[in-house]
């Protein structure tokens, strides 16, 4: 039964954890860099890098101390290789390949991606292959058939911005903090009513392709009409708005999702990604009685370390002692090796 220390640190949490083939999770460690790059309403990938040089040794430490183990317990180190910050990205590489070689033990490079698809493990669930993945976060939309677990094909993408990505940038719009997500989801709470008939990009093409570039034209375009007479939007349209947008998103990654299971037949289907901490989302899907849908624990819904060191614990088996500093800050998850 091996220890898997896992590292995340593409972008703008440090994540270390510590995963047990016997015990499973026992010890998660998250550092979050959301009030630096609050200010400049978006992450600033020089500042990302140097906080977590500033943090990763740290969080090791209090990761061994909360596992109950000695450094020299850990079988293998798995961290994430891509996408994400080039900076970013190497300073977990740095970090992992350097205690690997130190204890002479394999270090694994994870996809991000795939850390996300496979957050969803750590919960109670027991997901069986083949099923449906719709990965949602900032950068990404994905569709992804996942016929066996390291056995991925790309089904649908986004054209342009993600469904993250449009949350954060619409919710810049409205003068809300970063990251625009968890507070357009608060505001919309506060809606008396979806009032604004926002577009759905692509909602019924008959590929499994999105956008959301459109949609977030669509609001600037309302905001600046709605501000014509007045230099601000009051609370009451501010909620408004935020339940229309949040309402537009979801309505197109469900119907994506229908599609898709219609096309590939597949009735299972995981959510995961940052976005996947959406309740309207979650809600929408659970209403759906034909489809069986598993999410991620809310709190490994975001970028954390646990995500990829259940990864590097289902690779394993692949022991690669590789210790060049390995990252893709653009890499496909398709590119993937297959998992023996």
């Amino acid at each position: 039964m091996a220890i898997i220390l896992g590292i995340e640190s593409s972008c703008d949490e440090t994540g270390v954890a510590i995963y047990s083939h016997e015990n499973g999770l026992i010890a998660n460690k998250i550092y979050t860099q959301i009030p630096l790059h609050q200010e400049y309403g978006g992450v600033v990938p020089e500042l990302a890098s140097r906080d977590h040089i500033k943090r990763i040794i740290p969080l090791i430490d209090e990761a061994i101390k909360e596992a109950n183990i000695n450094k020299t317990d850990i079988n293998a180190i798995s961290y994430t290789n891509g996408p994400g910050l080039n900076g970013a990205l190497l300073v977990g590489s740095g970090v992992a390949v350097s205690i690997g070689y130190a204890l002479n033990i394999p270090v694994i490079p994870i996809h991000h991606m795939e850390g996300h698809l496979l957050s969803t493990l750590l919960s109670d669930d027991n997901i069986e292959a083949p099923f449906i993945a719709l990965l949602v976060s900032g950068g990404h939309s994905q569709i992804i058939k996942v016929t066996q677990i390291g056995e991925y094909e790309l089904i649908g993408d986004t054209l342009d911005d993600a469904a993250g990505e449009a949350f954060d940038k619409t919710a810049k719009m409205l003068g809300l903090p970063y990251p625009g997500g968890k507070y357009i989801a608060e505001l919309a709470l506060k809606a008396k009513h979806d009032i604004y008939n926002l577009p759905r990009p692509m909602l019924h093409s008959k590929d499994l392709q999105m956008s959301f570039s459109g949609l977030k034209t669509a609001v600037l375009t309302l905001i600046n009409t709605l501000t014509k007479n007045q230099t601000i939007l009051d609370e009451a349209t501010k909620a408004n708005l935020s339940l229309s947008i949040e309402e537009a998103i979801t309505d197109v990654l469900v119907s994506k999702i229908e599609l898709a299971s219609k096309i590939t037949g597949i009735k299972k289907v995981v959510i995961s990604g940052g976005v996947s901490s959406n309740l309207k989302l979650r809600n929408k899907f659970d209403k759906i009685s034909q489809l069986k849908t598993y999410y991620p624990p809310l709190k490994f819904c975001t970028d954390n370390g646990a995500m990829i060191a259940i990864a590097g614990a289902i690779r394993y088996n692949l022991r690669k002692y590789d210790y060049k500093f390995n990252v893709k800050p653009r890499f496909k998850l398709t590119e993937l090796d297959k998992i023996p």
